[in-house]
């Protein structure tokens, strides 16, 4: 029998995955127990981290990159978790090294699964809110979930939650006022809210890592683009760059990223599928640099 052609095998897997997705869709707030990457988490029968992380990179970028600060800082990482969803990122950085973390979460259907991951976990705090920079952002309160992620809309009053700015939640938790990583996963608002954590946390400068996805940002009714002067202003300058499967892609600096985003951006007839995950040091950060360098080497120029 001759072999099976790669691209067959592929639509094959794909197929199968989709009809999975599809069964356990229909049931969404069946309760699951599953080993993910090292660590044993609380979800729901629907959630596609399991299908994503399997055995390879995803979401380690960040997990690693929190154990090199601690290593080169000489001491333990403070974390802020923007859309913490089932807590997945803060549990398994508190596997890997000495962290304290504060975890915000918006949606209630989450906020339960949150609880249940990390809600015995020393040194974390959980938050029932809404970061937003202002009144635009604070608007956007009905909860659209699409195989576990949340990205929220502009709702009633019903669906509403409450919400903080960046400054009112440094002030309210003193525990974190040296933050160290603020990292943000909240489709499509990361780029208003990054620049207003660099901002409110503009003393101490933490590393910054979130999701850069240009579809999603536009839905959310912000420019991605303009994250970059924003960060620039604030000193920022350092950047690696990783895709949405975990993989390194390389290194820039912010003046740079713009020329360097065409993969990002809406395909004719063909609607993209690629989002980056960065991490961005602010130019004074020696520390933050050095454990950036051994994650993304220099010489892997994006």
């Amino acid at each position: 029998m001759p072999p099976v052609p790669s691209r067959l095998r592929h639509l094959a897997v794909s197929a199968r995955k989709h009809a999975e997705w599809f069964v356990r869709d229909r049931f969404p707030h069946r309760r699951v127990v599953r080993d993910v990457q090292g660590v044993r988490m609380v979800l729901p029968w629907s959630h596609r981290l399991p299908d994503y992380a399997g055995n390879g990179p995803y979401g380690q970028n960040l997990v690693q990159l929190a154990r090199l600060l601690a290593e080169h800082d000489g001491e333990p990482v403070s974390l802020l978790d923007v859309g913490a969803n089932v807590g997945d990122s803060t549990l398994q950085i508190c596997r890997a090294t000495d962290a304290r973390a504060l975890c915000i979460e918006a949606d209630p259907y989450y906020m339960d699964y949150l609880a249940a991951n990390l809600g015995d976990e020393p040194g974390v705090e959980i938050v029932h809110a809404l970061l937003a920079t202002g009144e635009e952002t604070a608007a956007a309160r009905t909860a659209v979930r699409t195989g576990g992620t949340t990205r929220f809309t502009e709702g009633a009053a019903e669906d509403a939650v409450g919400s903080l700015t960046p400054s009112a939640l440094r002030t309210a938790y003193p525990a974190f006022d040296r933050l160290r990583l603020a990292k943000s996963d909240t489709d499509g608002y990361d780029v208003e809210l990054v620049p207003a954590i660099a901002a409110a946390w503009g003393d101490v400068r933490p590393v910054l890592f979130f999701e850069y996805d240009h579809r999603l940002s536009r839905l959310a009714g912000n420019d991605p683009l303009e994250v970059w002067p924003r960060l620039a202003e604030l000193g920022y300058r350092d950047v690696a760059v990783w895709d949405n499967g975990g993989a390194l892609v390389g290194r820039t600096t912010v003046a740079d990223v713009p020329d360097a985003t065409g993969a990002l951006e809406e395909k004719v007839g063909v609607r993209a599928v690629s989002y980056w995950d960065v991490a961005v040091v602010h130019a004074e950060d020696a520390a933050g640099r050095a454990a950036l360098d051994e994650l993304a080497p220099p010489s892997r120029r994006l």
